[in-house]
């Protein structure tokens, strides 16, 4: 199992950037995905997920109407899209992934990407 994320960088407040993690080694459209972010000192936090055709999403309320999670099954790739960056957002974005239930919480899933950083300055 391995996912692979991407599209990290520097941005000015304001700016948009979109991350993508592609999935390889299992049954992509079998499970639910997840983006979480770290910023430093801080505990890893949920930002968003989506369920396994996409019919479902979930936003973190810090990043609801900014940010937006998507999915395409056909390229085994989840993609974040975030507008409105904010100071605020600087950290490491990970995805994850889990055949579980639906959920917010970083140990409800089982297979995590290497990171992206992500730095909005102001």
């Amino acid at each position: 199992v391995q996912l692979q994320a991407s599209g990290g960088g520097l941005v000015q407040a304001g700016g948009s950037l979109s991350l993508s993690c592609v999935a390889s080694g299992f049954t992509f459209n079998q499970y639910v995905m997840g983006w979480f972010r770290q910023a430093p000192g801080a505990e890893r936090e949920f930002v968003a997920a989506i369920n396994w055709n996409g019919g479902s999403t979930h936003y973190a309320d810090s990043v609801k109407g900014r940010f937006t999670i998507s999915r395409d099954n056909a390229k085994n790739t989840v993609t974040l899209q975030m507008n409105s960056l904010k100071p605020e957002d600087t950290a490491v974005y990970y995805c994850a992934g889990t055949t579980g239930p639906y959920n917010t919480q970083t140990d409800g899933y089982d297979n995590w990407g290497q990171g992206t950083l992500v730095t909005v300055s102001s």
